[in-house]
C-alpha cells in the first residue's frame, strides 16, 4: 500500500455520518444498492443514511444496510437544515446535479460526486461520436468509494421487501409459471409500440402477467382483449412493490430500459431488456452478477439512435424505427429459451 493511498484511508477509518444521495428515479436508486451495502460492510458501525425524494420512500425504508432516509419534500432549504443537523462526514454524491451543487455549499463534509458523462453522452446523441467509457453506470457509482478501501463485491443489485409486506394472490392462470411483459415506460420512444407488444405476446403462447403502472392500464386492457387467455393484464392493479413481487417470481421478464429492469436484476432474473431511443453504451444495461447482462434487444445501424440520452414522447423522426424494427422472432425465442433452460 503506498503512502498516498494509506493517508486516505486513514482519514476514513472512523467515519461515524454518511450521505448517499440520489433524488430519482426507480431504476437509478435501484442501482446505487451496491454502494449502500458495500459501504456498511466497510462501515459497520456508522450511521448511514439515504437522501431521496419522498414519492421513492419504498425503494430505501426496507433496506437494512441504511440507518436512516432523508426525503427531499417541497423544499430544498428545508432538507438543507435537516441534512447540516446530521452533520455528515462524508457524502457520496450520485446525482451530481445543481441541487447537490447547493447542498454542498451548506452542509460541509467530505464529498465524493460520480461523473455524470454529459458531454461524452451529448456527443453520443448529437453526434453520434462515441466517446462513451464501456463501464457501467454501478461500477462508476463505485468509483466515489475510492480510496476507502471499499471495494467491488460482486453481488449485483438489492432489492428489499418491507417486513410487514404481504405478497399479492398469484391467480391460477398463472400458478404454474409465467412471462412477466412490463409494457411501460417513461418514455414512449422507450417503448413498444401496442402492435408490437400484440405480437410479443402471441407469440410467447405462454402464461404471460402484463405489468405496468396505472398509466398503462389502459394499453394492457386493449393487449389482453385481443389475445388468448393466455395473458393476464395487471397494469394499475398493483403497487409497486407488488409488481417487483410479480417479477421475481417470473420464469422470464421481458422489459423495455425502465425502473422494472433493474428491479428484475436485482432479483437475478432472467432478462429480455427491449433498447429503443436509448441504447446500452450508456451504460444502463441490466446489471447482473459475473457480469451477464440477459438478452439485449436493439436495432443497430440507425443513423438517428439514439435521439436522446433518456426519451421523447414520440419519434422525432416519426418513423420509430427503433422499435418497429424489433426482431420480435429473434426475442420470443430467447424467452422460449429461457424457459426451457
Amino acid at each position: 500500500m503506498g503512502p498516498k493511498l494509506a493517508l486516505r484511508l486513514s482519514t476514513f477509518v472512523s467515519v461515524q455520518r454518511i450521505l448517499i444521495i440520489r433524488f430519482s428515479s426507480i431504476g437509478d436508486i435501484v442501482l446505487t444498492s451496491p454502494v449502500i451495502r458495500i459501504l456498511r460492510n466497510r462501515f459497520p458501525d456508522a450511521d448511514i443514511r439515504f437522501v431521496t425524494k419522498r414519492q421513492y420512500r419504498e425503494l430505501v425504508e426496507s433496506n437494512p444496510y441504511l440507518s436512516g432516509q432523508f426525503y427531499l419534500k417541497d423544499s430544498l432549504n428545508t432538507l438543507a437544515k435537516e441534512l447540516k443537523t446530521f452533520n455528515p462526514e462524508l457524502v457520496i454524491d450520485l446525482h451530481h446535479n445543481l441541487r447537490t451543487r447547493i447542498l454542498r455549499t451548506i452542509i460541509g463534509g467530505t464529498w465524493r460526486s460520480f461523473n455524470k458523462l454529459n458531454i461524452e453522452k451529448w456527443l453520443m446523441v448529437n453526434m453520434k461520436l462515441d466517446k462513451l467509457p464501456d463501464v457501467h453506470i454501478v461500477e462508476r457509482y463505485l468509483e466515489t468509494l475510492k480510496g476507502l478501501g471499499a471495494e467491488n463485491d460482486n453481488k449485483g443489485l438489492d432489492f428489499f421487501f418491507p417486513k410487514e409486506f404481504v405478497p399479492p394472490i398469484i391467480p391460477n392462470e398463472l400458478k404454474n409459471g409465467y412471462v412477466a411483459v412490463v409494457v411501460g415506460a417513461k418514455f414512449r420512444t422507450k417503448q413498444l409500440p401496442e402492435h408490437k407488444l400484440l405480437a410479443l405476446c402471441k407469440g410467447i403462447n405462454q402464461p404471460i402477467l402484463l405489468i405496468g403502472g396505472k398509466e398503462d392500464a389502459d394499453l394492457g386492457h386493449a393487449i389482453q382483449q385481443k389475445c388468448a387467455a393466455n395473458v393476464m393484464n395487471g397494469c394499475g392493479s398493483y403497487s409497486l412493490l407488488q409488481s417487483a413481487w410479480f417479477v421475481q417470481q417470473a420464469q422470464v421478464v421481458v422489459t423495455h430500459d425502465t425502473g422494472m429492469m433493474h428491479i428484475a436484476a436485482a432479483f437475478n432474473k432472467k432478462i429480455i431488456s427491449v433498447w429503443g431511443n436509448t441504447v446500452p453504451a450508456f451504460g444502463m444495461t441490466p446489471y447482473l452478477p459475473q457480469g451477464k447482462a440477459g438478452f439485449i434487444s436493439e436495432v443497430n445501424g440507425l443513423d438517428c439512435r439514439p435521439c436522446s440520452k433518456i426519451g421523447f414522447d414520440a419519434c422525432p423522426k416519426e418513423h420509430f424505427n427503433c422499435m418497429e424494427q424489433q426482431d420480435l422472432d429473434a426475442i420470443i425465442q430467447q424467452t422460449i429459451k429461457y424457459i426451457q433452460s
